[in-house]
């Protein structure tokens, strides 16, 4: 299942790449949000090859999802791949640079089943994809709202 969202933000690329490339603000929100989050690499910085585990109660089950880091071109991509005991997912951030202050953000997923089991719950998910679209781009948007408002913030400084 392919889903995708676009947003443009009032904020520079260069903001907008490092608030999306700042790992360790995304494991602490993970974790406020009550899931595990462990390193499993030693790089010590930001480059293809980092990677998590992430722990997690879903649908009243523990879930566990390891995370690596693909690919990076600096204000350009970033690209994730996920796997979990039923599904594999790849995540591209792709970032636009419109003009000096406004930046374009899109957001691609691609999920794909392991299991028997995950091919129907994929399949009921096609069912329902306007609303699975919505909730997505919503999602996106939200953390974009984020960014944006980081920057406004920092920029009144």
């Amino acid at each position: 299942m392919k889903l995708s969202s676009r947003e443009d933000l009032e904020a520079p690329i260069d903001f907008v790449y490092r608030s999306f490339a700042d790992t360790e603000n995304w494991e602490r929100a993970a974790m406020r949000r009550g899931a595990d989050v462990l390193r499993t690499d030693r790089l010590t910085s930001f480059g293809p090859g980092m990677g998590w585990t992430v722990g997690f109660v879903w649908r009243g089950k523990p879930r566990k999802v390891a995370i690596a880091l693909k690919r990076v071109d600096p204000q350009h991509v970033l690209a994730f791949a996920a796997s979990g005991s039923s599904f594999d997912a790849e995540i591209d951030v792709e970032f636009v640079e419109l003009s000096a202050r406004r930046t374009r953000v899109t957001v691609r997923s691609e999920i794909k089943a392991r299991s028997l089991a995950a091919r129907v719950f994929l399949q009921s998910m096609k069912l329902a994809r306007g609303k699975i679209e919505r909730k997505y781009e919503a999602r996106v948007g939200q953390l974009c709202n984020e960014v944006e408002e980081r920057y406004r913030t920092t920029a009144r400084r």
